[in-house]
């Protein structure tokens, strides 16, 4: 796919702010979007928000809807105690306006997972479960896997395709649902696989991304893994490492031993609804929808 430069404005605006942080910025730096390896960081970025890069600088562009207290209050969080372990640290701990009344906020280059790397899942599941028994300190606000869903909802009802009505239902019902968690801790809100990183030097993985960080039930982290191995779009080695890692360091979000599926089938459903609804909306992925909205199909029929 291509990658297309940003208008000459922002460009400009972004070589202004990356320029305060890496002296190696001048007027001609280019500023391009976020890839890895010449390959889409994984799964591709929604179009309300844009990451580009300048130089050692990271800048992403938030959608127009972002809240700018609650962005604070989470790039506040993450610089707490011991959080520097578990997330990447922003440049500046606070969202910066843009052009255009957008907010932005300012990164570190760092390394991503892209789509040919094998997917490190031992230490995926010890790192959210880390994460999910941290302290809950300085008011972070609620996670944003709820606000995801109903976006989706929406965009179904203003411009999804007439024949997914039973589509709209089985989020709504989802929805109802999730409503109230049986428990909560910190958790990321919106992990997958395009959300790890790490810095040139220093090969442990860490969380990018603060957008849907907050306070919830962890089953949304383990969401999306769980729901493609349910869908048979993941294979049983990673799910289990995965699943197996997080036990073993002591993750909440499912009981220690025994059936772990009542604690996530139903952010696991939310989560495939979700990437199924992310799927229609990104162009020529087709193939990448069909198996979303069959598993979608079989969960609306069951």
């Amino acid at each position: 796919m291509p990658h297309t430069p940003p208008p000459v404005e922002i460009a400009d605006w972004i070589r202004s702010v990356a320029g305060r942080q890496d002296p190696r910025v001048g007027p001609t730096t280019p500023v391009v979007p976020l890839v890895t390896r010449g390959l889409p960081t994984r799964p591709v970025a929604p179009e309300h928000s844009q990451v580009f890069i300048c130089a050692g600088v990271i800048v992403k562009l938030h959608g127009e809807r972002t809240d700018r207290e609650r962005l604070a209050r989470r790039l506040h969080c993450i610089g707490g105690t011991d959080m520097d372990r578990l997330w990447i640290q922003p440049l500046i701990y606070a969202p910066i306006t843009a052009p255009n009344d957008r907010l932005a906020t300012v990164w570190p280059r760092v390394t991503v997972l892209s789509t040919i790397d094998r997917p490190p899942w031992a230490d995926i599941g010890s790192l959210l479960a880390r994460l999910h028994r941290m302290p809950i300190t300085d008011d972070p606000p609620r996670l944003g896997g709820h606000s995801r869903l109903a976006r989706a909802i929406e965009y179904l009802r203003s411009d999804g395709p007439a024949d997914l009505g039973w589509l709209i239902e089985l989020g709504e019902s989802l929805a109802g649902q999730l409503e109230h968690p049986a428990h909560t801790t910190l958790a990321h809100g919106d992990f997958h696989l395009g959300q790890l990183g790490h810095t040139p030097l220093r090969r442990s993985w860490k969380l990018l991304d603060v957008d849907d960080f907050g306070i919830g039930d962890p089953a949304w982290d383990l969401a999306r893994p769980a729901g493609f191995w349910a869908a048979g779009l993941l294979e049983d080695e990673a799910w289990f490492t995965f699943l197996n890692a997080y036990r073993e360091a002591g993750g909440p979000a499912v009981p220690a031993e025994g059936d772990p599926w009542p604690s996530l089938d139903l952010a696991a459903r939310a989560a495939v609804l979700v990437a199924a609804v992310q799927a229609l909306r990104t162009p020529n992925s087709e193939d990448t929808a069909a198996p979303l909205l069959e598993a979608c199909s079989r969960m609306h029929a069951g």
